[in-house]
């Protein structure tokens, strides 16, 4: 079923966690004004849902439904979080393919070391320890689609931010007002 109008745009990011995907979203969505959602896989999963993340569970319905939905109602839309390519691959797949307007996924490669080290800093650090996150990781877990762009870690917040404005054309639309 056809989701979005010609001039929507669905943008995808994904990487393990603490590889800065939730702050490149918030810089599109501050860059870009009103008339941009953020779909955010630890929103819906852990405080709408408090699920665990496992093939074939609710949240993974309950994105693709969000970001349709927003998309139908004329937003431009960030889809973000770890999404497992076994577990969420098949969804995105479908998104993609019923989406009328341009489609960018991007994936932010950041080694553990580094993943482990940024980790540290956030809020979460006291509820996930260092052996969790290191059992979570998963090293380029790339789409089998190929239809992501990768960045490694050595591309700044901003820089990510701009690029994905510029690739995706999101910096010369005005702001909607659905």
């Amino acid at each position: 079923m056809k989701v979005g109008t010609e001039g929507t745009r669905l943008v995808v990011l994904r990487g393990n966690s603490a590889a800065g995907k939730s702050s490149v979203a918030a810089g599109v969505r501050d860059r870009f004004g009103r008339g941009l959602a953020l779909v955010g896989q630890d929103n819906l999963r852990r405080t709408v849902l408090r699920e665990r993340d496992r093939p074939g569970a609710a949240n993974i319905g309950l994105i693709e439904l969000t970001a349709r939905y927003a998309l139908d109602a004329g937003y431009h839309v960030v889809v973000e979080g770890i999404l497992y390519a076994d577990h969420y691959g098949d969804m995105l797949a479908r998104l993609r393919a019923d989406h009328r307007g341009p489609t960018h996924g991007y994936y932010l490669d950041v080694p553990l070391d580094e993943t482990v080290a940024r980790h540290a800093t956030k809020p979460i650090a006291g509820e996930v320890d260092e052996a969790q996150l290191r059992e979570w990781y998963r090293p380029r877990d790339l789409l089998s689609s190929g239809a992501e762009t990768v960045i490694g870690a050595d591309s700044t917040l901003a820089g990510t931010v701009d690029r994905i404005m510029r690739e995706t054309g999101l910096d010369g639309l005005p702001p909607l007002e659905p």
